[in-house]
């Protein structure tokens, strides 16, 4: 029979579970079946499911058996309970602000209030999606209280260049599960190596203008069009985004679109540069922001000093960071993390932390298994030392 049920998130018309599998004396499991009383409420293949067109703030108890081939079924599993939330109306990040825009330096909400986002970042799509499911994302929005989710589509590294297409419906697959939960999402085209993004400029057109094309009428969307352009002039970066932009707004005027910076996204910095190479000759376009990268163990007060002098003259989003160093590895410098917090509170400057996933390294804030087993994704015992500190900030109220 399967074994330890357990509630992985809620909303206010869902529940999501997930349970250990079951083996059968034959070696095969066909399916499993999530019961409420004598009734079944879902049949899957996999160890979670997602019961929905439920009632807000209302109690259920579920149990979960196995079929084999032969359709025999095993005994009922120990049950689990949960509850849907109270309905919350304007309660998510997306109802509370709406459509976004760049006002001046800032990030703006639909009522011209200057605001700041908070998120994550999944990994590489092509190595964790089984970390982005609807019980994490559920657990991200609700648990986490965050605002925002980043989707990394790599371009290469066994990435969007393999399968154009399986990528892109990827994409469309977890811009919806990520809109459902009242989000701000940011669809990221992870360019890295090679680092000029015009190597990909053909692709980003290709796929940018399908997922413009499907969801620009959504709020909650926005476009970062090249992760972490390294090794090229920012003059390349800027031909780059002069070009990708306009295939944007041709689907979806509105967006906001986040330009990446030279030397990995750093305004220059790790290449012997500064900020004023794009202060100075900024992307001819309007609603735009720049993106910015740290990783607070190997970029200390310079990079930090060059963020918010920069946040003074152009509209920045720091759209990856890692409590550890360059690599998202080792030693957490939760000291230098915490002082690029209070100044990207200080100047609305909004942040997404690297990485929503399980892999070995310290920056990725669920322990190894956690994905594979599907959960448990609230509270802080799945979470590495870097997952519960990042946690606890995101959970501070908004001032939306």
């Amino acid at each position: 029979m399967p074994s330890s049920p357990r509630s992985t998130g809620t909303t206010s018309g869902s529940i999501s579970l997930a349970w250990n599998a079951s083996t059968d004396n034959s070696g095969t499991v066909k399916d499993y079946r999530v019961y409420e009383g004598s009734a079944v409420v879902a049949t899957v293949t996999g160890t979670t499911a997602t019961i929905s067109g439920l009632a807000a703030s209302t109690t259920h108890t579920y149990t979960v058996t196995a079929r084999d081939a032969a359709n025999n079924e095993s005994a009922r599993s120990a049950s689990v309970t949960a509850t849907t939330q109270a309905s919350g109306g304007g309660g998510t990040p997306v109802a509370a602000n709406g459509q976004l825009r760049v006002c001046g330096t800032k990030l703006c909400n639909k009522n011209g209030k200057q605001i700041q986002l908070r998120g994550m970042s999944t990994h590489g799509l092509q190595w964790y999606r089984q970390c982005v499911t609807t019980g994490s994302l559920t657990a991200l929005a609700t648990d986490w209280k965050a605002d925002v989710v980043r989707l990394s589509t790599y371009v290469q590294e066994d990435g969007y260049e393999t399968n154009p297409r399986a990528f892109t419906d990827l994409a469309h697959t977890l811009i919806e599960q990520v809109s459902a939960q009242g989000m701000y999402v940011i669809v990221d085209w992870h360019i890295l190596t090679p680092g000029d993004p015009n190597y990909n400029l053909a692709r980003a057109r290709t796929f940018f203008t399908e997922i413009a094309q499907r969801h620009a009428a959504k709020p909650n969307v926005i476009y970062e069009v090249a992760n972490e352009p390294n090794g090229v002039s920012w003059g390349a970066i800027k031909s780059y985004a002069e070009q990708i932009i306009p295939v944007i707004r041709a689907q979806d005027p509105d967006g906001i679109v986040l330009v990446g910076t030279r030397a990995w996204s750093s305004l220059g910095v790790s290449e012997g540069a500064s900020e004023t190479e794009v202060t100075g000759n900024p992307v001819n376009a309007t609603n735009i922001m720049y993106t910015f990268h740290f990783y607070a163990a190997s970029h200390g007060t310079e990079y930090l000093n060059t963020l918010s002098r920069a946040a003074d003259r152009i509209p920045m989003f720091v759209t990856e960071f890692g409590t550890q160093n360059y690599a998202g590895e080792d030693t957490n410098d939760f000291t230098m993390s915490q002082r690029y917090l209070d100044l990207m509170a200080s100047k609305k400057i909004s942040w997404v932390n690297w990485n929503f996933s399980d892999d070995h390294r310290s920056g990725a804030v669920f322990k190894t298994g956690t994905c594979d087993a599907g959960g448990p994704w609230t509270g802080t015992a799945p979470l590495k030392e870097a997952g519960v500190w990042i946690r606890d900030r995101m959970r501070t109220a908004d001032d939306f």
